[in-house]
């Protein structure tokens, strides 16, 4: 199927007269060039363009082809032309305080790409899992997961984070049924201990009609990694946000249960303080991010 790309080098080559020259204007080589030529000619089955060894001239059907494939190349010009603009306008510093969890997850892939568009740009990348206050650390831009208070922070909503509780195989085969909010009571439950309501009070359900229950077990942190591992290792029940145990949930090295109880969710947001004029570099940053959660938002929800 022809996409634009292929539009775009043959324009090249027309208005270049050469594959040398429009090798050098689209920064690939002669070779993909010449390719991308005789994969046009096939898929339209018809000849383009007349080779000799000193000149390209068109065919009628070259002729034809170029002066819509001419409009599209000037479009793509424009468009690398603005973003090149943009992309030495955007400069300065950012720091941003981000939790583990999307840290490790999407962010720090999100901010490389980020740095290679806007090279003017440094950011400071900090992965912490407590709520600094952003005026007085000097912290432009962070990633919350939580029930934001009123605050003359700044907060664009991303996506919302569900949490599951689960366990291995291994250690649900050997041990007292889980049928039920109250079993687990009955069970080892490894605490998140970032819980607002405190690390051994597990919630489940709307605002309206909530039930909270309290257990106990023989482990507790405020890593969700820490957690996974130990469950992975057969030691008890966790309870955690569902991106962190996505992929072993689908390899079945983590089972979910009590899934008919509605869990914890709580909505992820891009917060920044206020300033009359939101910085641009701000804006682009939130929007990538954004995307990115979005992308893999199948991970939270």
């Amino acid at each position: 199927m022809i996409g634009a790309s292929e539009l775009v080098i043959f324009a090249a080559v027309v208005e270049e007269k050469s594959f040398n020259g429009a090798a050098r204007k689209t920064g690939l080589s002669n070779t993909v060039v010449s390719k991308k030529i005789s994969a046009l000619e096939a898929e339209l089955n018809t000849q383009l363009l007349y080779r000799t060894t000193r000149k390209l001239s068109l065919t009628d059907a070259g002729r034809t082809l170029y002066q819509h494939a001419k409009g599209l190349n000037q479009q793509a010009s424009d468009a690398f032309t603005a973003v090149n603009e943009l992309s030495r306008d955007i400069s300065g510093h950012i720091t941003m305080s981000v939790p583990t969890i999307s840290g490790e997850l999407l962010l720090a892939k999100v901010i490389s790409e980020f740095c290679r568009t806007y090279p003017n740009i440094t950011i400071e990348l900090r992965l912490e899992n407590k709520l600094v206050d952003l005026v007085e650390d000097g912290v432009d831009l962070a990633i919350r997961t939580a029930e934001l208070k009123d605050s003359s922070l700044i907060a664009v909503p991303l996506l919302q984070s569900n949490w599951v509780v689960c366990a291995s195989p291994a250690y649900l085969g050997s041990s007292a049924p889980l049928d039920s909010i109250d079993d687990l009571k009955q069970h080892n439950c490894l605490c998140y201990d970032l819980q607002t309501n405190g690390s051994n009070e597990w919630r489940f359900g709307s605002k309206t009609k909530s039930r909270a229950i309290r257990v106990s077990g023989s482990m507790s942190s405020n890593n969700a990694l820490t957690l996974k591992k130990a469950a992975l290792y057969d030691t008890g029940v966790i309870y955690v946000p569902k991106c962190s145990v996505y992929e072993e949930l689908q390899a079945g090295a983590l089972v979910e249960v009590l899934s008919e109880h509605q869990p914890r969710s709580l909505g992820v947001f891009a917060v920044y303080p206020y300033t009359r004029m939101k910085p641009k570099k701000i804006e682009l940053l939130i929007q990538s991010i954004k995307a990115a959660y979005q992308d893999l938002r199948h991970y939270f929800e």
